[in-house]
């Protein structure tokens, strides 16, 4: 079993992953579209929202990749499975789908808000999925509420931003 990524056109990610899912039906465990919950500054209030994690992508569980391949040419929109140079479906590493189970809920697939203080120049997560990656965060924005956070994926490093409140600085 084996976690895939499909490409899709931005901003249809939870369309693409509901065709997928009724198209693939038999070889598809699970078909999901991480999201983050941040914080979001409207009319002066504070409110919570979801956005994708990784725009433009889908992600696929299953053990039949070549499948749910062949099911992609079905679906009524463009996606696309990430190859290998040889057009080979390639599994997410054991290292990312260990981030993504780590970081994110298991049921919704939700990167929820942490928390955090500053002490001196290091920033201490005390509560929420960035608890103990401290040392990947790069950046922080304490008005927007927002963390930039290093990692691999998709064969590639890149720098995505997650929620983090600063609750206190000392």
């Amino acid at each position: 079993m084996g976690v895939f990524v499909v490409q899709v056109v931005g901003g249809q990610e939870d369309r693409a992953a509901a065709l997928i899912a009724k198209i693939a039906q038999g070889a598809v465990e699970d078909c999901f579209v991480p999201k983050r919950e941040i914080m979001h500054r409207k009319a002066g209030q504070w409110h919570r929202i979801l956005e994708k994690l990784y725009p433009g992508y889908v992600f696929v569980q299953t053990s039949m990749p070549e499948q749910v391949r062949e099911a992609l040419g079905r679906v009524p929109a463009f996606t696309r499975m990430l190859t290998s140079a040889g057009d080979t479906c390639l599994p997410l590493t054991a290292d990312e789908v260990a981030w993504i189970n780590a970081t994110t809920n298991v049921d919704t697939h939700v990167m929820e808000m942490s928390e955090g203080v500053i002490e001196g120049d290091r920033v201490m997560v005390i509560r929420g999925p960035l608890k103990g990656h401290e040392a990947r965060i790069t950046r922080i924005d304490r008005h927007k509420r927002l963390a930039w956070v290093d990692m691999d994926m998709f064969g590639r490093h890149k720098a995505i931003r997650v929620g983090l409140e600063i609750v206190s600085k000392k």
